[in-house]
């Protein structure tokens, strides 16, 4: 032990320097004791000589305890849907509806009648309208708008999914785990690869109440490959009075082929199929995270009934963030320009450009320079969109990094070519000037 420890103050001698510095006025005695004691037991234990300032720690300490961690961040690393960063940025409307739902709103009372309502009925009509759905429910998220599904449909009997459709998502949530949950067994058909209409018909037995179909949103399989088609389930279970529930993942509303985006199933031409289909509301759909699911009316009424679905219903703030972004799809183009998503995913290449170049304008040093961006979230997997990247050169790109991500508001970006680089497309024009006062600051 360095003799510079040893002359580390007591904890008295600090509490009342904070006190003529003002910060028991600041905060509570208590939390201010706190922080001095988990300050000298810091440096009682750190490597090399204390440092110098301890009441500029303690400060500090206080600060933290008083952050929120839930903090904005610029996301610069041009993956649209970065599941780490909250997935789908709202649209303006959807951030006006959530501020609106704040105080006290009419979530479950019927104001023409001055009655009991139900608050599936402020995003019902307009998921049915957008999907062309009998009946649709909102859910906490796409997981637990599954789970509720099958345990409606299933539980106590068999639920036949394919072998490549077996599925792991994010945080290693697996289909079969959903399905033993659900209180439903799983039979498997197929191989890993290849599956036939056959391998269905031929797995139906008496406790045969559902076929799943799950989209493979977060991977592909390619070359010696073949599946049944939505279409043809339904066409062969249909007569047999069983029904099909499609997890399309994502929610993708409009057909974005043209934009080089492709694979991803569309919500509506699933639904005319005739199956219950279940997809997220935070990722292509541009929403707030809710599971949705859209169907034949009397299997929904079966849902909403289900015990379950009060253990699983959202909020007011969701299901406010949730009508507003889906009272945008009235008019696509009115979507695509309002839905961060959508505009990201549709932005043509001379804007990004055009945006890059304005940016590089206020980074001394900077280059404009070809790039690709992600989807991310689990969404049209392999895709790679062309983009212009603003690039700066680091000493070390991982060092700078860090000192940009502990900025506030933090600037999260990536590698590229040995420079650190912002990838426009996933930062607003309004974020310029503080991503720019960020790399002024983490260059100092």
């Amino acid at each position: 032990m360095s003799d510079a420890r040893r002359g580390l103050p007591a904890v008295n001698r600090l509490l009342k320097e904070a006190e003529r510095a003002g910060l028991t006025a600041q905060a509570p005695r208590a939390a201010v004791l706190d922080a001095i004691r988990a300050t000298l037991a810091q440096a009682r234990t750190a490597p090399g000589p204390p440092q110098a300032d301890l009441l500029e720690q303690v400060r500090s300490r206080l600060a933290d305890r008083h952050r929120t961690s839930l903090v904005p961040v610029i996301n610069a690393t041009g993956v649209i849907l970065h599941t780490n960063l909250g997935r789908a940025p709202l649209a303006d409307a959807a951030r006006r509806a959530l501020a609106a739902a704040g105080g006290y709103v009419a979530l479950e009372y019927e104001l023409d009648e001055g009655r009991r309502g139900s608050r599936q009925d402020h995003t019902r009509d307009w998921l049915m309208r957008q999907t062309g759905a009998g009946g649709a429910f909102v859910a906490t998220n796409a997981a637990a708008a599954l789970l509720l599904t099958l345990n409606t449909l299933a539980e106590g009997a068999e639920t036949i999914v394919s072998r490549g459709e077996l599925v792991e998502i994010g945080g290693g949530f697996r289909i079969p785990e959903i399905l033993a949950k659900s209180g439903s067994a799983l039979v498997e058909v197929g191989t890993t690869n290849r599956a036939h209409w056959p391998d269905y018909a031929n797995a139906l037995t008496p406790r045969t109440r559902c076929v799943l179909k799950v989209h493979r949103s977060n991977f592909s399989i390619s070359g010696f490959t073949s599946e049944v088609t939505i279409q043809e389930l339904c066409a062969g279970m249909q007569p047999r009075d069983v029904p099909v529930v499609h997890d399309v993942g994502s929610g993708l509303m409009l057909d974005l082929a043209g934009y080089g985006l492709a694979g991803e199933p569309l919500v509506p031409a699933s639904v005319a199929t005739g199956s219950v289909v279940v997809f997220s509301g935070d990722k292509l759909l541009g929403g707030p995270q809710a599971g949705i699911i859209v169907g034949p009316p009397g299997i929904l009424e079966r849902i909403a009934g289900n015990q379950l679905a009060r253990a699983l219903r959202p909020d007011k703030s969701t299901l406010a963030a949730l009508e507003a972004t889906l009272a945008l799809y009235r008019d696509p183009d009115v979507a695509r320009a309002e839905v961060p998503v959508l505009r990201m995913l549709t932005a043509p290449a001379d804007e990004l450009a055009g945006r890059a170049r304005a940016l590089a304008r206020a980074l001394p040093g900077a280059r404009v320079v070809p790039g690709e961006s992600t989807v991310g979230g689990g969404s049209f997997p392999g895709a790679r969109l062309p983009t212009s990247l603003v690039t700066i050169e680091a000493e070390s790109c991982e060092a700078l990094l860090e000192r940009l991500r502990l900025h506030r508001p933090p600037v999260i970006a990536r590698a590229h070519e040995a420079r650190v680089a912002f990838d426009v497309r996933t930062i607003a024009d309004d974020e310029f000037p503080a991503l720019a006062e960020a790399v002024a600051a983490a260059r100092a």
